[in-house]
């Protein structure tokens, strides 16, 4: 980003205050911390943070609680922060509209990298921005909006109608989780969001198709348990 980023924190954990105050801004983040929920609600709506990071086990608000009341008024993106490890916890917190989840230990760069995957999707215009979507130092995968094209390594390759629907849909939001029912209902609507098998057919056919190792994809990475994400770093 051009300038510097602030962050809001939504954590009660010391430990993890102390480490992500002296690591951020090192890295070119301005921080801001709240220790409960209802201040963290209130710091986000009086800083207007480019990003939240959130945990969920805080002293006064379920961390779901914070993600939907935040979700009224802001998209600000969220990524959560959390020692539950559950696939369901995962899920519910990005239904409810987090951006992103990441388990507790973390490694800095694993953070720093969800970071700015979810600030240069909060950047991109709504519309989609470019009209040219590239992945890869050389342009491994590039997606020709305007044209409806697809091309991995300069040769273009044909995709059906709900292959390109789905890689668009994972395009729009490049570097954020996106659950099973996200996608499902995206792309197929909203009678089928409980229909994974559409899903797991067609990325795996969308993956034959683009991914150069198919069985140990680059960019079209399974969440465990919770869906799916296009991988931008």
């Amino acid at each position: 980003m051009s300038q510097e980023a602030t962050i809001l924190l939504i954590e009660d954990e010391p430990e993890i205050r102390r480490f992500l105050r002296t690591t951020l801004p090192v890295h070119g983040f301005r921080l801001y911390e709240a220790t409960t929920g209802r201040d963290g609600l209130a710091e986000a709506q009086a800083r207007n943070p480019d990003l939240i990071l959130l945990d969920l086990g805080l002293p006064d608000l379920e961390g779901g609680e914070v993600i939907r009341q935040v979700r009224e008024w802001t998209a600000t993106p969220i990524i959560v922060l959390s020692a539950r490890d559950q696939e369901q916890v995962k899920v519910a917190a990005l239904d409810l509209g987090a951006d992103d989840y990441v388990t507790k230990p973390f490694g800095v760069n694993e953070l720093l990298a969800r970071m700015r995957a979810a600030l240069r999707h909060a950047s991109r215009p709504a519309d989609g921005g470019e009209s040219v979507f590239t992945l890869g130092d050389l342009g491994d995968l590039k997606v020709d909006l305007g044209r409806r094209q697809v091309f991995v390594l300069g040769k273009e390759i044909h995709l059906t109608p709900i292959e390109y629907k789905l890689l668009t849909t994972l395009i729009r939001y490049a570097g954020k989780v996106l659950t099973h029912r996200q996608l499902l209902k995206e792309v197929w609507g909203p009678l089928h969001v409980d229909e994974g098998h559409y899903l797991r057919v067609y990325m795996r056919q969308l993956r034959n198709k683009l991914e150069k190792n198919p069985a140990h994809p680059r960019y079209l990475v399974t969440e465990l348990g919770v869906g799916y994400r296009l991988r931008t770093e």
